[in-house]
């Protein structure tokens, strides 16, 4: 799907659909990863717009991924919920997979809260550990800021501190208060669709990746050019090819995920719960 999605593109979004979804203002957006959906049935007095009646929006195709954009309130705050992402190895150019960032941007989200499923590259995590992301290293070798510089964009914005550190902070503390073992590391994200081979894995551990996806990276680096604060959690939802004698199927991983969903939850309530 090609097209300018950019930020006059998505405040004309918002404007389309924000009387739809009650017009508070967000204290967080959150882009719910492959099988980690359930967190929006925690959302009270749910208000939920379908992605193929958002200007801009395609449907989202994948598994695991319900797509809609939903808000209301989580642990007592304004909360929008991202029910599923547009990939760029789906054909997605990376503005695209960029795009409901600038959306949750102009609806009010100041801070964007990341997940996704992921392979562990570290041979010391199990599959349904959950991983703060401390960095990430893009290997995709798309950027989502290629082209104009956007009304409201750094042109060249600074990545020295993606994911900001005291929301980082905030996650240690309700995980440390919530009994959840949480990992931290660095998160590669490929352009997939094929998982990685067995030489790309110990390539990417010798580069310093903890985890590694096929998502993530063009939301953070929008989020981060227009101003908004970043925490990302990646659920390892398998051992990367070459660590385990056993075949990676996305069904498998959804499966992981399912079992790890209620810490997930628990921790990202928690970081909300703590938001002004």
């Amino acid at each position: 799907m090609s097209g300018h999605f950019g930020g006059r593109e998505a405040r004309e979004a918002a404007a389309a659909i924000g009387g739809r979804l009650g017009g508070e203002t967000p204290v967080a957006a959150i882009v719910l990863g492959s099988g980690l959906g359930d967190l929006a049935n925690d959302i009270e007095s749910p208000r939920s717009v379908p992605y193929r009646d958002i200007p801009g929006f395609p449907p989202a195709t994948v598994a695991g991924h319900a797509g809609a954009l939903i808000a209301g309130r989580l642990s007592g705050r304004p909360v929008l919920a991202l029910a599923g992402r547009f990939h760029m190895y789906e054909g997605h150019d990376a503005r695209l997979a960029a795009y409901p960032a600038r959306v949750v941007h102009a609806l009010g989200a100041t801070t964007l809260i990341v997940s996704n499923a992921a392979g562990s590259v570290n041979r010391l995590w199990q599959p349904g550990d959950l991983m703060l992301i401390r960095d990430h290293i893009n290997l995709t070798f798309r950027n989502p800021l290629v082209g104009a510089v956007e009304e409201g964009d750094v042109r060249f914005p600074d990545m020295s501190a993606p994911y900001d550190a005291a929301l980082a902070g905030v996650a240690r503390g309700v995980a440390r208060d919530e009994g959840i073992l949480l990992r931290e590391g660095v998160y590669a994200g490929l352009l997939g669709p094929a998982y990685e081979t067995p030489a790309e894995v110990r390539m990417l551990g010798v580069l310093g990746a903890d985890a590694v996806g096929m998502s993530t990276i063009p939301e953070v680096i929008a989020a981060r050019a227009i101003g908004m604060r970043v925490l990302g959690f990646s659920c390892i939802a398998n051992l990367a090819c070459g660590l385990s004698n056993s075949p990676i199927t996305h069904a498998a991983a959804l499966e992981t995920t399912a079992r790890a969903a209620g810490r997930f939850r628990r921790l990202v309530t928690g970081v909300v719960r703590a938001l002004g």
